[in-house]
């Protein structure tokens, strides 16, 4: 956590790193303790969390258009809770991509907790994949997490806070399917326990259909929304690891 929250730059000084480390340890934890709401309220219960939600336009504007909507949301704040509150204010199901825990008996808990109410899951396999095209043009919706590393071939390096991060492709490739929206969402955790507050936003320019400025794009955008609310990303995720079989950025294009 430390590492990757003083490689970020954005603690001005030693002391606002340390404070930082602090908070985000403490937000971590609160989000451990959220899975069980997230995962075992009713729809109802988990819409009374949420206080306010900014940005629900973009959603009314696809819906109108019978668009279908790549939600985004990387590791930050309570993407569970946000994601549930989205799901139960659309008129059609939300399948959300999910890799399977190493606790095995963890992943039908997590599974059954997604696919409350109009849920529904989709592995982080090829399979899964199409599972999320034939959602997303039939109309519907997806939910992924971009700041996910993905496997040998399912990304490429981009740049993340100045740093070369493996990036997934598949939320530009998945932008590419017609009359597609792409909408990124945080959900904010307030203070004291007091709820919960769902930003969703609209990309601040569309995918142009190049990977490598696409993926740089993404993690650009993740990166300003981290930004914002620093405390709650999960600094302990360990973003920059090099999966098995890619070459290590160092050593592309000839690099020694």
């Amino acid at each position: 956590m430390r590492s990757n929250l003083a490689s970020s730059k954005i603690c001005e000084n030693y002391q606002v790193l340390q404070g930082l480390v602090k908070q985000s340890a403490l937000e971590t934890g609160k989000g451990a303790l959220e899975l069980s709401i997230a995962w075992c309220r009713e729809p109802e219960d988990i819409a009374a969390l949420v206080k306010a939600c900014h940005g629900w336009e973009h959603v009314e504007r696809a819906l109108q258009a019978g668009h279908g909507i790549v939600f985004v949301t990387p590791h930050l704040g309570s993407y569970d809770i946000a994601g549930r509150y989205i799901s139960s204010r659309l008129p059609f199901p939300l399948t959300a991509m999910y890799r399977p825990p190493k606790l095995t008996w963890l992943e039908p808990v997590m599974q059954a907790g997604r696919a409350r109410g109009k849920g529904k899951t989709a592995p982080a396999t090829g399979a899964g994949v199409r599972i999320l095209m034939k959602a997303l043009k039939s109309g519907e919706a997806t939910i992924i997490l971009p700041d996910q590393v993905p496997g040998n071939g399912e990304g490429v390096w981009a740049p993340f806070f100045g740093k070369p991060a493996y990036t997934m492709s598949l939320v530009p490739r998945l932008a590419q399917v017609a009359g597609v929206e792409v909408l990124f969402f945080v959900g904010e955790r307030l203070p004291r326990g007091e709820g919960f507050v769902v930003h969703i936003e609209a990309m601040p320019q569309p995918f142009s259909g190049d990977k490598d400025a696409d993926c740089a794009l993404l993690n650009q955008t993740v990166e300003n929304l981290i930004r914002r609310f620093p405390s709650q990303y999960l600094w302990s995720y360990n973003r920059y690891k090099c999966p098995a079989g890619v070459t290590p950025p160092d050593h592309q294009q000839g690099n020694p």
